[in-house]
């Protein structure tokens, strides 16, 4: 018989999946799996879970949460030679990466994607020494993420988000970088920053042409602004999507290095959880790396093809 390690979170988003786990065992039982259900305790916990999830040798490990409940199994599957395929419920506040899947938002329908789908092999982010799944990022509104509290995000959901990031526009400083990639150096001060392999970061800003698997990340970097006027017009373009604005950088790139010329540590967020305060942060894409269930189709759910 077939088996699954069912990794759940129980107060992930608004906290409603203990509602619906009951159908979502018995979509997977009537498929003909086993299934193992594990309470995440911790972060920490989910990351052990997964590692137990391939050592022992499980079909599938699935996991309902949030993103960032996500990264921490992917640490953990990263983590053992043999990758098992993992199966995604979302049950966060604004699941970034499930919407990069194509995986339905409704619970049951994410559940029958899983039983009913096939593993497709994706890119996986490394940054220093850990990784991610469609986000690293430094600057601006980054540590409103895991700043905000569970209790906030489960009452108030996505806006639980834009409020926090109002109440910090007035103390947006910029950080002096350097950026190493393909034999290029980029030097200056900038307000924000992120290296991406998803459809939407934070729910908000919208990313077009993108690969899942082709070992290629896309790199977004906001330069200074002189003015407020100005911060508004290039944080605008930015969730359209419109890359020609003179603040944005932006460029694709399978490795970067960001370093922090300040003598002040900042934080980064890797799929909206605490990333660390490196001064050097070096950033990989490993290529098809870890299988992840996709409907049942012969590709990955891309938007368009990159020309």
């Amino acid at each position: 018989m077939k088996r699954i390690y069912f990794v759940v979170n129980l107060v992930a988003g608004k906290a409603v999946i203990s509602k619906k786990l009951g159908v979502i065992i018995d979509e997977f039982v009537k498929e003909g799996y086993e299934v193992t259900v594990h309470t995440t305790q911790s972060g920490d916990d989910a990351v052990e879970q997964a590692v137990y999830a391939c050592k022992e040798g499980y079909d599938l490990l699935v996991v309902a949460g949030g993103d960032g409940t996500l990264s921490q199994c992917l640490q953990g599957v990263m983590g053992c030679e043999k990758k098992i395929p993992i199966g995604y419920v979302p049950a966060g506040s604004t699941n970034d990466f499930a919407k990069s899947l194509g995986i339905p938002s409704d619970q049951l329908k994410a559940a029958k994607v899983i039983t009913h789908g096939m593993p497709v092999l994706c890119d996986v982010g490394g940054f220093n020494d850990s990784y991610f799944s469609y986000v690293a990022a430094f600057g601006a509104f980054t540590n409103i993420t895991y700043e905000t509290s569970q209790k906030v995000k489960n009452v108030f959901g996505h806006a639980a988000y834009i409020a926090g990031g109002a109440a910090h526009l007035g103390s947006i400083k910029a950080k002096p970088m350097r950026i190493e990639y393909k034999n290029k150096t980029i030097e200056g001060d900038f307000v924000y920053g992120m290296v991406t392999n998803t459809a939407s970061v934070a729910g908000m800003i919208n990313m077009k042409n993108f690969l899942l698997d082709d070992g290629i990340f896309e790199v977004t970097l906001i330069r200074k602004p002189k003015n407020a006027a100005e911060l508004g017009k290039t944080a605008l373009a930015l969730l359209k999507n419109d890359m020609t604005d003179k603040n944005i950088v932006f460029f694709r790139t399978d490795e970067v290095t960001i370093t922090n010329l300040s003598d002040k540590p900042f934080s980064w967020t890797r799929d909206g959880e605490y990333g660390g305060e490196e001064v050097v942060n070096r950033i990989c894409c490993h290529k098809k790396a870890v299988p992840f269930m996709v409907r049942g189709k012969s590709r990955l759910p891309f938007e368009k093809d990159r020309t």
